[in-house]
């Protein structure tokens, strides 16, 4: 599925809110992602409209079956990139995470499987995995 680097940093946001416990509302998102509520509603049609969440995101954002496969691959590559801005660059964790968004919205999808493959490959070798 190709998603476009606003979906994906959506995507991203509405993952990382879930993880605090409380609902994921559209005020929530626009809160964490600095963004109008509008764009947030926009955003959101979009993404239902592809199938990722459910179209009653009114009360509550939650993924949908296909949205969670989705968000599961993107979280994967999300991760392992944040290894070489957190890592290998020694970034603070909100600048490594902010780094790790604009690579992998702006960047060939090739470029960060090679970043991944030469990342995996260093982490393997220094814990002796080669």
């Amino acid at each position: 599925m190709n998603l476009c680097g606003g979906q994906i940093k959506y995507l991203i946001a509405i993952y990382q809110l879930r993880h605090t416990g409380e609902k994921v509302r559209c005020v929530t998102i626009a809160n964490y992602l600095n963004v109008s509520r509008p764009s947030v509603s926009k955003t959101l049609r979009c993404l239902a409209d592809c199938g990722l969440v459910y179209k009653n995101y009114c009360n509550s954002v939650e993924f949908t079956d296909e949205g969670i496969k989705v968000v599961d691959e993107l979280m994967k590559n999300y991760n392992e990139i944040y290894i070489f801005f957190r890592q290998f660059l020694k970034l603070g964790n909100e600048q490594a995470q902010e780094h790790t968004i604009k690579f992998i919205t702006e960047f060939p999808q090739a470029t960060c499987d090679r970043l991944k493959h030469l990342i995996m490959t260093s982490v393997n070798k220094k814990s002796g995995k080669v």
